[in-house]
C-alpha cells in the first residue's frame, strides 16, 4: 500500500509541531536561542537587518538519548543498546539565511509572513526591535530534508543588550565538576540550552520523547563518520560541546 510514507511524514510533522510549541513557551530556551540568532545573523553588525530586510535563522532540532551512556552506545554501534530509549530535544545548529547552504531567495509566503510580523510589532510600539523568521527543522535523515516549520521572531531590546555585553558563560562541567568559561556566542547559547534540557530529568519542559529508529540512525551514522548532513551537523556539535569531549 502506498499510504505508508505520508502517515510517517504526518506523524513526524505533528511531533515537530508539538515540540516547537513546547520550545516556544519556554522563556529560557527562547531567550538564549534569540541571543544565538543575534550573533549568527549579524544583527549587531548591520542595523538594517530585521527592519528594512528580514533575517531567517534555521534551527536544527535532533532527538538524542537523555542518558549519555545510551548516546555512546549508539555512536559506537553497541548492540546492547535498548530498543526503547528515552530521547530529548537538542539543538544542533543555527544557520543563517544567505549562508552557502541557504542561498535561495525567501519565498513570497515567507516574505509576507515577515512583513506582517514587522507591521504588527511596529503597531505594538516595538519599532526599535528587529523582527525576522525562525525555521525549525526536525529529524532529518540522510535521504530527506526533514520537516520544517517557520514562524516569526521578535528580538526584544533585552536580548540585544545581553548579546552586546558578551558576558562569558560560567558553568560547572557535568562530567568533571570543573568550572567552564565559554565566550558568549551562538555556540555557548546552544550548549547552555542543550544542558538545560538535559538537566530536566522530570520532563517538566515536556521536551522528552521516545526515540525513533531514524533518530538513532543519525547518531550511528555520525559514529561511522558518514558525510550525510545530519551526521556532519551532529559531529560539529560534538566538537563544540564539552559533554562530548571523550567521543571525538
Amino acid at each position: 500500500p502506498k499510504h505508508k510514507p505520508t502517515c510517517r511524514e504526518d506523524e513526524r510533522s505533528s511531533m515537530l509541531i508539538k515540540l516547537v510549541q513546547m520550545i516556544s513557551i519556554n522563556p529560557v530556551i527562547v531567550g538564549y536561542l534569540k541571543i544565538g540568532i543575534i550573533f549568527v545573523c549579524g544583527l549587531l553588525d548591520n542595523p538594517q537587518i530585521g527592519f528594512d530586510t528580514p533575517f531567517l535563522a534555521r534551527v536544527e532540532i535532533a532527538i538524542e538519548p537523555s542518558d549519555v551512556l545510551d548516546f555512546a552506545g549508539l555512536y559506537f554501534n553497541d548492540k546492547a543498546v535498548g530498543e526503547k530509549l528515552q530521547g530529548m530535544v537538542q539543538f544542533n545548529a543555527i544557520t543563517p539565511w544567505k549562508s552557502p547552504s541557504m542561498q535561495a531567495p525567501l519565498t513570497p509566503k515567507r516574505l509576507n509572513l515577515w512583513r506582517e510580523a514587522r507591521a504588527r510589532c511596529n503597531a505594538e510600539g516595538f519599532t526599535k526591535d528587529p523582527v525576522g523568521l525562525i525555521e525549525f527543522v526536525g529529524c532529518r535523515s540522510a535521504c530527506d530534508t526533514g520537516n520544517s516549520m517557520t514562524t516569526e521572531l521578535h528580538i526584544p531590546a533585552i536580548a540585544l543588550a545581553m548579546a552586546r555585553r558578551r558576558e562569558p558563560f560560567v558553568g560547572v562541567s557535568a562530567v568533571t565538576g570543573n568550572q567552564i568559561n565559554k565566550p558568549m556566542g551562538a555556540a555557548a547559547c546552544l550548549e547552555f540550552v542543550n544542558l538545560h534540557i538535559r538537566a530536566d530529568k522530570q520532563n517538566q519542559l515536556h521536551l522528552r520523547t521516545e526515540m525513533t529508529e531514524q533518530d538513532k540512525e543519525a547518531i550511528r551514522a555520525a559514529g561511522r563518520n558518514e558525510d550525510a548532513l545530519p551526521a556532519r551537523i551532529l559531529k560539529e556539535k560534538m566538537r563544540r560541546e564539552h559533554l562530548y569531549a571523550n567521543f571525538v
